[in-house]
């Protein structure tokens, strides 16, 4: 009943739109830039709806429409709270928010919330940091994870050290488990630029690159972990 209501909602939506939008046209004349502005804002405003419908929708097909709508508003340089909270619940789709039926977790989608993830990079706020050390620590998907920790290293936030904190605990905990060489590569890209850009790196970050580099890694990463403990020599900590 919720799926076909939130259908009914955008199949209206999308119908009165043109009408709205051609009604504003004809009513244009003599102030054409002032109603251009006002139809921008109500095809924004649809937008959002249809963003914050579809990204709740159950079905994994909506949700990537949805995604189409927000890759397309952030180009426009709309990163506002609708369309991070659109993003925040997408990225959490099958590890925070759960749909069962008859015992059975039917919403876990990765590829949904990987390309979350790189959107909450792009959003870049301190509100999409705290979203995407949310997806690092409950996510249990390698590419879901590294696409986390590459959009952490973007926005390079580092308050009271809890994204490198985030980054060093699924390191640690794939070290352990099974060495993933491609999560192990985004984490020491991420180190570099969050030391870059907040001068400094924690101790527990270089134990962590030389364990990298002495582990049971692919030899690249082994080397690119050489490499970026070089790097973090000239910071601070």
């Amino acid at each position: 009943m919720l799926i076909f209501k939130r259908f009914l909602i955008l199949g209206a939506v999308l119908a009165v739109l043109p009408v709205m939008l051609m009604g504003q046209s004809r009513a244009s004349a003599g102030s054409d830039s002032e109603m251009s502005v006002e139809q921008s804002y109500l095809q924004e405003s649809v937008e959002l709806m249809i963003i914050r419908e579809q990204s709740r929708a159950e079905g994994r097909d909506m949700k990537m429409v949805a995604l189409e709508y927000i890759g397309n508003a952030i180009e426009r340089g709309n990163t506002g709270d609708e369309v991070r909270a659109a993003l925040e619940h997408l990225a959490m789709e099958g590890t925070v928010n759960l749909t069962r039926e008859n015992g059975r977790l039917v919403n876990n989608y990765p590829d949904i919330r990987t390309r979350a993830a790189t959107y909450l990079g792009q959003v870049g706020t301190p509100e999409a940091k705290d979203a995407l050390v949310k997806m690092v620590l409950a996510d249990n998907e390698p590419m879901v994870i590294t696409e986390a920790i590459k959009s952490l290293a973007t926005i390079g936030l580092n308050d009271r050290g809890e994204t490198v904190d985030a980054i060093l605990w699924v390191v640690n905990r794939y070290d352990v488990l099974k060495p993933d060489d491609l999560l192990a590569l985004s984490a020491l890209e991420a180190f570099e630029k969050i030391a870059q850009a907040n001068g400094s790196i924690s101790p527990s970050a270089i134990q962590t690159v030389i364990r990298i580099a002495d582990g049971q890694y692919n030899y690249r990463v082994k080397e690119r972990a050489r490499i970026t403990l070089n790097v973090l020599r000239q910071y601070q900590y």
